[in-house]
């Protein structure tokens, strides 16, 4: 077999891993790694507060399909060959052991992002894989020479390069112009959108309670069925936490075609609905009659949560259980239950910032990540119209697409 020349546009953690794939299966080949940037692996360094939150303990590929609001069936094949139980032993065959979380979040047993990029740096120079670092790719065009593939890439330099196959890999886009050349070649894209972000509360006296952290909740976007059930922060700006970033992510493009105008509804007692809650409150009132409702709550809310919300329904805090009034005790289970916060505006954090939109599945063959287009281009990665929630499942959707689109360059002959 001939010496083929593969280029790899993206220096982040799908290019490495799809490159790194490659060279695996032909390290006789002449493979090229792309980064428009002086940097590599800028998100793979900074993911997870700076300890790289490698993929999640999820080794049902059913379940782990429902963690991607966008590219769910499209990942259906890919997952069966290529999911968790296959990224934690390629780490660990490379020298790479990932320890997991309680909440399921998966990290390398040294806690430091350095890990994964010396990893994937060792295994490149292992490889010889050429990485150009300030290549920014302005151009790609087909060029028909019998039956072989051929591209012709051109860079803002104006220097050019050719290869058998390409592999895009370049992460989320901003906007959707990012890649006109693209769309020369006859693709679409879905409009760019921002995901995984946290609600800015319209309500400021909420804001008071900045550092107030519950285990579960339950939060929802007013006029979305959508809920997502977990923790959540109370911040200076409004709401964030993991329940609150993976709502973001199932009603992103409803979001953003509100202008990220709204409201969000909580419920603090997710054990109970308003209508659960009144029948408890039988027993509560009996059980608690004789005892100030600001001394303790039955909740195990945060005690300033709890005081918070007897001042918003009007109750002193020296009420006694038995005395509530009929009209206070229904305003505070509809607080404790339903609680209604105005939302204007967003707050994203670099690290986690993913994107909804790229380019269209429907123009993606889901078991190669070949163009159905254009024949040898690839993609692997956030490029594509395909996002996870927050806890380690875009990088997963990383090294999945990214293995794909090896496996499928890699029979080229």
């Amino acid at each position: 077999m001939g010496t083929k020349k593969i280029v790899v546009v993206g220096g982040g953690a799908a290019g490495f891993f799809c490159a790194i794939q490659i060279a695996e299966l032909h390290p006789n080949w002449d493979i090229s790694l792309l980064e428009k940037s002086n940097k590599l692996l800028s998100k793979v360094k900074v993911s997870g507060g700076g300890r790289c939150n490698v993929t999640h303990a999820c080794p049902d590929v059913e379940m782990l399909l429902k963690k991607y609001p966008r590219g769910e069936k499209f990942l259906k094949k890919a997952f069966y060959q290529f999911a968790t139980k296959q990224t934690i032993q390629w780490f660990a065959n490379n020298g790479v052991q990932l320890h997991t979380e309680k909440d399921g979040r998966m990290f390398p047993t040294t806690n430091n992002s350095a890990t994964i990029i010396d990893c994937f740096l060792q295994k490149v120079h292992q490889h010889q894989i050429k990485v150009l670092t300030d290549h920014e790719v302005v151009h790609v065009e087909k060029l028909n020479q019998g039956n072989e593939d051929n591209f012709l890439i051109t860079l803002s330099n104006k220097k050019t390069l050719q290869a058998n196959a390409i592999c895009l890999a370049t992460g989320g886009m901003l906007k959707s112009d990012k890649l006109s050349w693209l769309t020369l070649l006859g693709h679409s894209i879905v409009e760019p959108v921002p995901s995984l972000f946290t609600f800015n509360v319209v309500e400021k006296n909420i804001t008071s309670l900045m550092g107030v952290a519950l285990d579960s909740a339950i939060i929802q976007w007013k006029g979305n069925k959508t809920t997502e059930k977990g923790p959540l922060l109370i911040t200076h700006w409004g709401i964030s936490g993991p329940a609150a970033i993976k709502l973001s992510a199932w009603c992103a493009r409803e979001l953003a075609n509100d202008n990220y105008e709204g409201a969000i509804i909580i419920n603090w007692t997710p054990e109970y609905n308003e209508a659960t809650l009144k029948m408890e409150w039988i027993n509560l009132r009996m059980d608690f009659g004789k005892r100030e409702m600001g001394s303790k709550n039955p909740f195990s809310l945060p005690q300033r949560l709890w005081q918070f919300l007897l001042q918003e329904a009007g109750i002193l805090l020296t009420t006694k259980w038995a005395d509530l009034k009929s009209a206070q005790q229904q305003i505070l289970i509809q607080l404790l239950t339903r609680m209604q916060l105005n939302v204007k505006g967003k707050t994203t954090f670099k690290e986690e910032f993913v994107t909804c939109g790229g380019v269209a599945l429907s123009e993606i063959d889901a078991s190669t990540m070949e163009s159905k287009l254009v024949p040898g281009l690839h993609f692997a990665g956030e490029m594509m119209d395909v996002d996870g929630i927050t806890g380690g499942f875009n990088f997963q959707h990383a090294w999945t697409s990214g293995w794909m689109a090896a496996q499928h360059m890699g029979q080229l002959v």
